[in-house]
């Protein structure tokens, strides 16, 4: 039998941390104007982190013994938690902020403290889930820097399969490591067209070679060649058997220079003898497809009972005043009867069903709405209003500086709460997959998202904090299904002399 008395160690050794009699080695951190030294010893530096055994290897010593280590890129709140972590074995980031426990598994990983950076990782995934994807572009750009971090890079990619725009639609998207771009290419699962990839994957190519002539008519055999050089890890990732024959002819032809000759041979071969063997490998196609909505029942026998139902499942009139006064950004709630705005029902959940792509097809082309939704296990209603046309065909940020998202008091909420747009470039984010995702407010502020194509089934839509809106509207970030929704529809009531 064996005792073992960690505590008391991690204890003991922390004590020696603080102890300044006999330290050999001062590590200096932060920037200059807020530098700040550390005292440790070597012995424990070295056995503890690989990175500090090969600096303490090259490091010189002074007159009085001590060597010295100059890091200014850590933060000097951070280092110190490494430190702490270096002789005691225990972190407590309880009270850290998310942006904080970031900093720190990327500068862990940095000083080669795998053990650490692995455990923050997975700290983030499982329990900040919303926080990543609220700082999706400058995380996602920063870790493929580094080779670490797979299942960071998996959780954000598999946020990409679903909504490509994201990326390749975004105004940096030429900026993007070529690490990023594999990845992504790689999923046989990334929901996009194969011509588009293609598109992206030049333009992308294109960028890497500021010389190249802008008209592609006027390149040189060295112009095609420095673009095959540039694109040769993405070239084989693309499925060029699946793209039409009229895309080929079009979008692939010009750039066929880039490609191998059997491979422009077989894909001409292919479409005139689609029976034949070609030669190059045929890579799976893309699983993207969606199931189709049933067809919505709209007979006559319907329509009394829907004569007959109330304006709102969700809402009251005292809401429909105090939603009024915040469209036209009135200091004072409306009363009742000076209520401006006609609330028209477009979509219910419980009526016409909860699949993504109902709301789509529902609400299509429709400016000036009311989205209200009824969070599930709580009196929450929350929503947000979008004084845009929702566009089915459209994907991307869309501007608007007057859009909000809000929660409603009801039940146990003592207290609403109106969160206005501050970042007016990323008020609302329309994504061609249909199939998954509602509506969208800010960069993941406020969305309703099922991946099981009925927001009460599975818990993916969320509220949380971000830059795009003043406010979070929920205390917990934590993901939810919902109860029922609704879209409204706002019309101004018309008055009569």
């Amino acid at each position: 039998m064996s005792f073992k008395f960690f505590d008391k160690l991690s204890q003991d050794f922390l004590e020696l941390l603080s102890d300044k009699k006999e330290y050999n080695v001062v590590i200096e951190v932060d920037k200059e104007e807020n530098k700040k030294s550390f005292t440790a010893h070597s012995v424990v530096l070295r056995y503890r982190s690989s990175y500090f055994d090969k600096e303490l290897e090259n490091a010189t010593l002074n007159e009085n013994g001590i060597k010295t280590i100059i890091k200014p890129c850590i933060p000097a709140q951070i280092f110190e938690i490494i430190l702490k972590y270096i002789y005691g074995g225990t972190i407590d980031i309880e009270n850290s902020d998310t942006k904080t426990i970031y900093e720190l598994m990327i500068n862990a990983n940095e000083l080669e403290l795998k053990e650490l950076s692995r455990k923050l990782e997975s700290y983030l995934i499982e329990s900040k889930a919303s926080w990543l994807r609220t700082h999706f572009s400058l995380i996602y750009r920063s870790i493929f820097g580094i080779n670490e971090f797979e299942d960071l890079k998996k959780f954000y990619n598999d946020i990409i399969v679903k909504y490509p725009n994201l990326i390749f639609e975004s105004e940096d998207f030429t900026s993007l490591q070529e690490t990023a771009l594999v990845s992504i290419l790689k999923r046989n699962d990334l929901k996009a067209k194969e011509i588009k990839i293609w598109d992206y994957v030049i333009k992308w190519g294109i960028a890497q070679n500021p010389t190249l002539p802008a008209d592609s008519n006027e390149w040189s055999n060295e112009n095609f060649e420095a673009l095959k050089l540039t694109l040769q890890q993405c070239l084989l990732l693309i499925r060029y058997f699946n793209i039409s024959s009229e895309d080929n002819l079009e979008k692939v032809k010009p750039y066929k220079k880039i490609l191998e000759e059997q491979l422009w041979n077989d894909i001409i071969q292919l479409s005139m003898s689609p029976n034949k063997p070609v030669n190059s490998p045929i890579l799976p196609a893309r699983n993207f497809s969606t199931p189709e909505l049933p067809a919505r029942n709209l007979s006559t026998p319907e329509l009394p009972s829907r004569m007959n139902e109330p304006f709102s499942t969700i809402i009251n009139r005292e809401h429909v005043a105090e939603l009024s006064s915040w469209i036209d950004r009135k200091s004072t709630i409306y009363s009742l009867a000076n209520i401006p705005y006609e609330f028209q029902l477009i979509l219910r959940g419980s009526r016409d069903n909860f699949h993504p792509k109902t709301f789509w097809n529902m609400c299509h082309r429709h400016a000036g709405t009311i989205v209200v939704a009824k969070v599930a296990g709580t009196d929450e209603i929350i929503g947000g209003y979008n004084p845009l046309a929702w566009n089915k065909s459209r994907s991307g940020f869309m501007k608007t500086n007057d859009s909000f998202i809000f929660s409603l008091k009801n039940g146990d909420i003592q207290n609403s709460i109106l969160s206005r747009v501050i970042k007016k470039g990323e008020a609302l984010l329309y994504i061609d997959d249909h199939s998954n995702y509602g509506p969208l407010f800010g960069n993941f502020e406020f969305s309703m998202e099922s991946n099981v194509f009925d927001f009460t089934q599975d818990k993916n839509c969320w509220c949380n904090g971000g830059d795009c809106y003043e406010k979070s509207i929920r205390k917990t970030s934590q993901e939810f299904s919902l109860v029922d929704y609704e879209v409204f529809k706002i019309v101004k009531k018309q008055i009569l002399n």
